[in-house]
């Protein structure tokens, strides 16, 4: 018998299967991962059985080696959608449906001491990803433990062994070259870190039982469910007795969260429903072995329901009976690295294929959901009131012209400050909301004009006051903080805009008496800290929680009466045809953080734009208002829904090569456009709003279309005619539908 092997890589010439013979001794299947001889190398190869056959037309080598690993068959299948539908290779889609890291090694082997040495890098990543481009690191095994280190920073010495085949040796070497070090840490394989008590299930209100009643009713087969619910609507009751129902006929769950932040207060939702045994959790802040184990959790059937973030969506749950997505519209639901799949999309594939039910819920659906629900592709649920009859806050926008008019040039509006006074004298929680982290956005010479870029990419540099340093949020490059105009010299130089450092000193100017807390990318760096600053602000009353968007979903603080913007056009100004949706989903769930307890709570937006239809709908709380307008100026520019996007990225460290390959791609898909007479709107090469990343040039080829067969064979074409270029410096990805355009 003769196997079909993907091999285990993103190369795209290598995008193909190879047969090798399989041994007698070996129970080779479909999803079987493999160790194979592959070409002049002198490792085996990894690789995946993907079809099985009786014999080849090819002298062929047989198979070395099984791994533990298997994917399920019908998984196979979901890779194959996936690697069409995003434009990848089929090892990609592959890989993320195997457990995280290798496993080659029994989990036996793993440390489980309660201190441990830790490896963390010693170096900035894109240094060390540039020593390794550059050849600087010539081992094998060392380049392993750095990409390794890059995606799984502070590891266990066990987990670098487990997930990379390096030993000790490796890694000592690595520390005397100064890349890495060793930290003695406490470590506790248990990703749930407290004692949750037992609770019992709700009594649901006639909207809730509803909702309820409507998805058990089609339980069994595959139907496509929005709830649509205000905020405080109680969605996460319903969920929870969704979950028991299918618990109860002995089948699976899997729940994704858009947030890490999210994570531990669902999880700890359910755990005090169901108890800890029978969940299991998947996201990003966990370690390596950490994720294993709980994948293995759900791949044995010792876990009956799955919480976690978009990549939950690929974990084999025995018997499948449902899957829901909170906070749907959520762009942390469309993965950002190659393959750029989109949850929503592979959860609707998963739900045919297994045929189960897929329940979306949002007070914020995405026009493309909501669409399909007012086209009955959705059956839709409305939620129109809140679980414990409190009222939706009363919504206030203030106009930063005026407070300028009246000089005052401070971040809060004196509204907003008479609010959190009001609100520290009744000892009431305020949520301040800024989505922009750091000190101040950029630096400016005032005698010149002059910004501090980054060298590395096309952006301001963000300064950063607690480390007195500049720093790119794209590439992570930093630096101290200048004296100085690198231009001109001079030192009238200074911080300009604002970020949640700056928020946070600007209150404890105004409210010295006030406790604060600050969530944002930076105060969120090591494990379980989410659930520290979330547990804190609730448990100890904290005055005031200072954050970015991490604030904005799903939490529950009934303490919480005020909510505050500081700056509305942030999103308003992000430069893309979703900009006004996501400017009113973000204010909307960041208002329904405020008066979801007894006391009736308050929202203070504010903004250079008020007579923006985003901003005045979100005042309202009106979405069904919003969605019309929108969906109206969709209609008539010939955006999604009613058209798809494609995006073909392409960048080089070379702008010549750049243009030279951008230039050959328009002219294919042109040509073939125009003799197969393909009716798309196709775009000349442009650059891309944000030029330069991480020191390459970028430029892109936009298509409008109705995405079909057709322009996905198109799209594969062009990706085919790029490879034939050989045009090693240059990478090409193709998005359908980007939520992110820059």
């Amino acid at each position: 018998m003769v196997a079909e092997v993907v091999i285990e890589t993103n190369v795209k010439t290598l995008d193909k299967t190879f047969d090798y013979e399989i041994p007698a001794e070996l129970n080779i299947k479909i999803g079987s991962r493999v160790f194979v001889p592959f070409g002049k190398q002198k490792q085996l190869a990894e690789g995946i059985v993907i079809a099985i056959k009786e014999k080849s037309d090819f002298k062929i080598k047989p198979i070395a080696a099984l791994q533990d690993e298997q994917i399920d068959e019908e998984y196979i299948e979901l890779a194959r959608w996936m690697a069409s539908r995003y434009f990848c290779n089929l090892a990609e889609c592959l890989r993320i449906m195997l457990p995280p890291g290798r496993t080659s090694k029994t989990l036996d082997n793993r440390t489980r001491a309660k201190r441990i040495n830790c490896i963390t890098l010693a170096k900035n990543k894109d240094e060390i990803l540039n020593d390794i481009e550059n050849k600087q690191i010539k081992g094998e095994k060392q380049v392993a433990v750095l990409k390794y280190l890059i995606d799984n920073d502070n590891s266990s010495m066990a987990d670098i062994e487990l997930f990379t085949d390096a030993s000790s040796a490796t890694v000592n070497s690595l520390i005397k070259k100064g890349y890495v070090e060793k930290n003695l840490k406490a470590v506790e394989r248990n990703p749930f870190i407290h004692v949750v008590e037992r609770t019992e299930k709700l009594k649901l209100n006639i909207e809730q039982q509803h909702a309820v009643d409507t998805v058990k009713a089609q339980l069994h087969m595959n139907s496509k469910f929005l709830i649509h619910g205000v905020t405080g609507s109680g969605k996460t009751e319903i969920y929870l007795q969704l979950i028991e129902k299918v618990l109860e006929e002995g089948k699976g769950s899997i729940m994704l969260v858009p947030e890490i932040s999210l994570t531990p207060q669902t999880v700890d939702r359910f755990i005090g429903r169901f108890g800890e045994e029978q969940i299991a959790v998947l996201h990003s802040k966990l370690s390596a072995g950490e994720r294993f184990d709980q994948w293995m959790k759900v791949k044995e059937g010792k876990a009956k329901i799955l919480i976690g973030a978009r990549s939950a969506i690929f974990a084999p749950m025995k018997n499948l009976g449902i899957i829901i997505i909170d906070e749907e519209h959520d762009e942390s639901y469309e993965s950002e690295s190659s393959p750029r799949y989109n949850s929503i999309e592979v959860a609707k594939y998963l739900g045919e294929m297994k045929n189960v039910p897929l329940v979306l819920g949002s007070a914020t659906p995405s026009l493309q959901t909501y669409y399909e629900a007012e086209n009955d592709d959705i059956k839709k649920v409305v939620l129109a009131k809140r679980a414990n009859n409190s009222a939706l806050p009363a919504v206030e926008v203030v106009d930063l012209r005026d407070e300028l008019s009246k000089g005052n040039k401070s971040m809060m509006s004196d509204k907003l400050q008479m609010e959190i006074k009001h609100n520290l004298e009744k000892k009431q929680q305020t949520i301040l909301f800024l989505n922009r982290r750091g000190f101040s956005s950029f630096i400016l010479c005032r005698d010149c004009g002059s910004t501090i870029k980054c060298p590395h990419c096309d952006v301001t540099l963000t300064y950063h006051k607690n480390t007195n340093r500049l720093k790119c949020h794209y590439c992570g490059y930093e630096k101290v903080m200048v004296k100085e105009c690198p231009a001109c010299h001079s030192k009238n130089i200074k911080p300009f805009g604002a970020g949640t450092q700056k928020l946070e000193d600007e209150i404890n100017t105004l409210f010295p008496q006030a406790t604060t807390l600050r969530m944002d990318a930076d105060t969120v760096t090591k494990k379980n800290s989410h659930e520290m600053i979330l547990e804190k602000f609730r448990k100890e009353n904290v005055d005031i929680l200072i954050g970015t968007q991490m604030v904005v979903k799903g939490h529950d603080f009934p303490n919480v009466t005020l909510v505050g913007v500081i700056a509305a056009d942030a999103e308003l100004n992000f430069g893309d045809f979703k900009a006004a949706e996501r400017t009113f989903q973000i204010l909307t769930q960041v208002a329904g953080r405020a008066g979801r307890g007894s006391e009736k709570g308050r929202v203070i937006i504010q903004t250079y734009n008020p007579e923006s239809y985003a901003i005045e709908f979100a005042k309202k709380q009106d979405y069904e208002a919003f969605y019309d307008t929108e969906i109206g100026i969709r209609k008539a520019l010939k955006y999604p829904p009613f058209c798809d996007i494609i995006l073909t990225d392409i960048s080089a460290r070379d702008q010549r090569e750049l243009n030279a390959v951008a230039a050959k791609l328009h002219a294919y898909l042109k040509k073939r456009v125009i003799d197969e007479k393909f009716g798309l709107l196709l775009y000349s090469p442009v650059p891309a709003p944000i030029e330069k990343i991480k020191d390459r040039y970028r430029k892109r080829i936009l298509i409008k279309c109705k995405y079909d067969a057709r322009v996905n064979e198109l799209m594969n074409g062009m990706l085919q005619e790029f490879i034939k270029m050989k045009a090693k410096t240059v990478r090409v990805a193709v998005q359908l539908n980007p939520n992110n355009m820059l």
